[in-house]
């Protein structure tokens, strides 16, 4: 989200510069997942990646969150939390910032099951007082679809 989103943001009405991104689960564990499920998202530029972790991984039910996770921008930037190597950057401190419709980035959750994600900018210069009654702390699921499997893939509380 380069400086043409800026220039952008600068353009925007003040409190209508909120945008939703689309996040579907495309695969994880061993699944891939077609239909995707999915959830939209309002997110404010001033969010951080670390508050679109959070909700994302509250609105796609995972309870155990000591997993690591990235996102991978379309410009092959890599942001992430817990990661001490150069190329990420750390996801507490960078901000959302503006989005473009149409931008296409991933998010991945728990390296290890590898849960992808494909995140679309829908709709830009929002004014959250329209969408969800007012300005959310973070950013918040507003529509959603499809089934949202198990973290680990169970069924029943044994197993």
């Amino acid at each position: 989200m380069g400086r043409k989103a800026v220039v952008d943001q600068e353009r925007q009405e003040p409190g209508k510069d909120w945008y939703t991104i689309r996040i579907e689960l495309t695969s994880g564990g061993a699944d891939e997942y077609d239909p995707a499920p999915g959830r939209d998202f309002l997110v404010s530029p001033r969010h951080t990646f670390r508050h679109l972790a959070d909700a994302i991984n509250t609105a796609f039910a995972r309870w155990d969150l000591g997993h690591l996770y990235i996102f991978h921008l379309a410009d092959g930037s890599l942001i992430g939390a817990g990661l001490e190597d150069d190329p990420y950057r750390e996801a507490s401190r960078t901000k959302v910032g503006s989005g473009q419709e149409g931008e296409v980035f991933g998010y991945e959750f728990d390296l290890g099951d590898s849960w992808q994600h494909r995140c679309t900018v829908l709709e830009v210069g929002l004014d959250p007082e329209e969408v969800y009654g007012g300005p959310p702390t973070g950013p918040v699921a507003v529509w959603g679809w499809g089934a949202i499997p198990d973290q680990y893939g169970r069924t029943t509380p044994d197993g």
